[in-house]
């Protein structure tokens, strides 16, 4: 199928979204929410055709008002103090073998939902102890004794996404800080040296090539040591949101492929497509050394150019409201 408002990159085959439904209906059942829902993934349909998704839990309202972002913002209800389990009954029943969980900011309570994450990955923990558990945190305002409290818990991964570029970070994250974040990355490496460390940026958002390689080295400072990091485009999630600057050619991620594994990650995924939380399993026995290549072609390659000189592509502005998700073609 041709889009004439996405490059050819930004336009997939997904299966019949009438597959996703169970999951769909198992999430409500257990009073659960997903990312990917609330987030309004482009992956979401592959993602639940093939039996899995993403946990967020502490609610689905968060404290902050990132202009990227379509979850829901304002005053959150009390935590469900049943989620933990209810997450881990899911999970083993949708057979998870990767369990990803993230949250929203709760900056209303004293430990950012620390507690809770923690709980969640214990009690996954005790009904599927073959499981890897990943967390994709907050940066929980700087407390550092709730960074050390997920820890502990032991997740296999400990995700903090930067999101973006230093230059950029004080307007797409307004409620963060950059060093911040780093210092929790950096954090969770030294309570346990052992624990894979992740992070995500999108790009898209203005930001240029240097940016995001002087990105790479902070992630890779000695104190910081991050192991993985993800790289895809950002697509604005909703009319009022934060809008897209350009479209990034496929090209460009293979030089950000090239340099982050010069720069000592342990694995990356970058392109169109790729997510923090989508195919993590596969992500993490990629930088486990399990696997060797990817199954998926999450990174674009097919779109790459032989001079390696793709440009990148400027959205299309319309005035009429229309979605703002990559057009798909079903099965």
């Amino acid at each position: 199928m041709v889009s004439d408002r996405f490059p050819p990159w930004l336009v997939k085959r997904l299966p019949n979204p009438s597959k996703a439904h169970h999951v769909k209906s198992l999430m409500r059942s257990k009073n659960l929410h997903t990312v990917c829902e609330e987030a309004r993934c482009p992956n979401l349909v592959d993602c639940f055709s093939r039996g899995t998704a993403t946990f967020m839990i502490g609610g689905d309202i968060c404290t902050r008002t990132c202009g990227y972002c379509s979850v829901s913002k304002g005053d959150p209800l009390t935590l469900d103090s049943l989620e933990p389990l209810n997450v881990a009954e899911t999970a083993k029943c949708m057979k998870l073998k990767h369990v990803v969980v993230t949250m929203v900011n709760r900056d209303d309570l004293q430990d950012g939902a620390s507690e809770h994450v923690a709980e969640t990955v214990s009690a996954i923990r005790s009904k599927i102890p073959s499981a890897k558990i990943e967390v994709l945190v907050s940066d929980f305002l700087g407390d550092f004794k709730s960074v050390e409290k997920v820890v502990l818990s032991k997740p296999d991964v400990f995700n903090h996404n930067m999101e973006t570029v230093r230059r950029l970070f004080p307007k797409i994250r307004p409620n963060g800080d950059f060093q911040r974040s780093l210092e929790v990355l950096s954090v969770a490496k030294e309570i346990d040296p052992k624990i894979f460390t992740k992070s995500g940026v999108m790009v898209g958002l203005g930001e240029k090539e240097e940016d995001v390689f002087s990105l790479m080295d902070d992630l890779r400072d000695p104190n910081i040591k991050c192991d993985i990091i993800t790289i895809g485009q950002y697509l604005q999630p909703q009319k009022k949101a934060i809008p897209v600057k350009e479209y990034i050619h496929p090209d460009v991620y293979e030089r950000y492929r090239v340099a982050a594994k010069k720069k000592g990650f342990s694995y990356v995924f970058a392109g169109p497509f790729v997510r923090s939380s989508y195919n993590a399993a596969e992500a993490l026995e990629l930088a486990q050394g399990e696997l060797t290549e990817s199954s998926l072609d999450l990174e674009g390659r097919k779109y790459m150019t032989d001079s390696g000189l793709g440009e990148n592509v400027s959205p299309v502005r319309r005035k009429k409201n229309i979605n703002l998700f990559t057009q798909v073609q079903y099965e």
